[in-house]
């Protein structure tokens, strides 16, 4: 793989009167344990991650600044970089002067989305940078399997950038990449049943949010919803502005809830099949595959959401299982480099957390979620199956 991505742009002249070119990003291969070339439907020879590089000799002289114009300008001709993420996936970027959250958050934001706000978030997030948090808090041991970010909420972000800050000496902390439109188009030929089911049904999604933590590295009920509660509310107070931040989620009767003496269960409806902007292929947007791989695990987390056939019945385990064994057969797992960032569709991509060894405080990577210009598709006509943005 030889493409180069350049913005074309030329700089100021150089000493000799010439003129210097713009950064290029050049493509570059990774070991076949963390690449792979796509299955159908995506174009044959489709890689992923695609892996790119500054082409500069001198790594030492790269600026941010320059990287950050050169981002700009791609994204100005046309969404270049958002192109090649709805062809691949994912990008990796490698060889960058990113040094810490606020050099993340600056290239992040160079990409031109909107910054995602999570409503209902079940993980602890404390902000580190404008728009840029810890990616996850679990405990090392914790198995993280593959997911699209926010699959169990009615709001989920359409961009995922990952920062590694700190990575593991002793092995693992990988960070598995695999592809939502193969998934589904392989599901759909060994378990056509399991994805009619799903199309015609959808997910329930019951979300526990509780006043404490559930688990190391969980969000609180006010974690979760409430940015407008303030010290001194009342308990009406309280329940009436968690209320007001749930009904921005705009899904009207598909999203009920529920007060419990320690907090409140919300149930969603859900499409587990959404359809992938301009190319309209569908996608499985989902963790059903994690919340199987979740429920064989003892982390306090089996509890925190439920789901569901969209008509309250249960999902068979064989399928869920099946979910999973593709997803093994499909994934590859980043081996991270400090400094790496990768970027996710997270329409049509699925990434995760590989466990590792030696100290929780080894591995050290932040993310920054974003919303893009459109929304994943509907797959059908009901009028559950299409997902909007969060209301302002």
């Amino acid at each position: 793989m030889t493409t180069l991505l350049s913005n074309s742009i030329l700089d100021s002249a150089d000493t000799d009167g010439g003129v210097t070119p713009a950064l290029v990003f050049e493509s570059f291969d990774l070991p076949a344990s963390n690449q792979r070339l796509l299955g159908a439907p995506h174009p044959t020879g489709t890689a992923s991650p695609l892996a790119l590089r500054p082409s500069t000799q001198d790594a030492s002289d790269l600026k941010l600044d320059k990287v950050v114009e050169t981002l700009e300008s791609l994204q100005a001709k046309g969404g270049i970089l958002t192109k090649q993420l709805a062809t691949h996936g994912c990008l990796l970027f490698r060889g960058l002067p990113i040094h810490n959250a606020e050099d993340f958050s600056k290239f992040a934001h160079a990409f031109g989305y909107k910054p995602h706000e999570i409503i209902g978030i079940v993980v602890d997030r404390p902000l580190l940078a404008p728009n840029v948090a810890p990616a996850n808090e679990s405990p090392k041991e914790v198995l993280i399997y593959n997911h699209n970010e926010s699959p169990q909420v009615p709001h989920a972000p359409e961009y995922i950038c990952f920062y590694a800050h700190q990575v593991p000496s002793q092995g693992g902390g990988e960070t598995p990449i695999s592809s939502s439109l193969e998934l589904f188009h392989r599901a759909q030929e060994e378990i056509p049943e399991f994805i009619a089911e799903l199309g015609e049904k959808g997910i329930l999604s019951k979300v526990t949010y509780k006043v404490h933590k559930q688990y190391e590295g969980g969000s609180t009920l006010r974690q979760a919803f409430g940015k407008e509660i303030r010290d001194g509310d009342d308990e009406a107070t309280r329940r009436a502005k968690i209320e007001a931040q749930i009904a921005r989620y705009g899904r009207g009767q598909h999203t009920t809830w529920e007060w419990t003496d320690d907090g409140i269960v919300l149930t969603h409806r859900l499409p587990a099949i959404r359809t992938q902007p301009v190319t309209n292929l569908p996608t499985l947007f989902t963790g059903l595959a994690a919340y199987h791989k979740n429920s064989l695990q003892s982390t306090g987390r089996k509890n925190v959401t439920q789901q569901l056939y969209g008509d309250g019945t249960p999902i068979p385990t064989k399928y869920l299982a099946h979910l999973a064994k593709i997803t093994d057969e499909i994934r590859v797992l980043h081996k991270w480099q400090r400094g790496d960032v990768l970027v996710f569709d997270n329409i049509i991509a699925q990434h995760g957390r590989e466990p590792w060894r030696g100290e929780q405080s080894d591995r050290v990577v932040y993310a920054s979620l974003f919303d893009g210009k459109t929304v994943p598709g509907a797959y059908g006509s009901a009028d559950w199956a299409q997902v909007v943005q969060a209301l302002d």
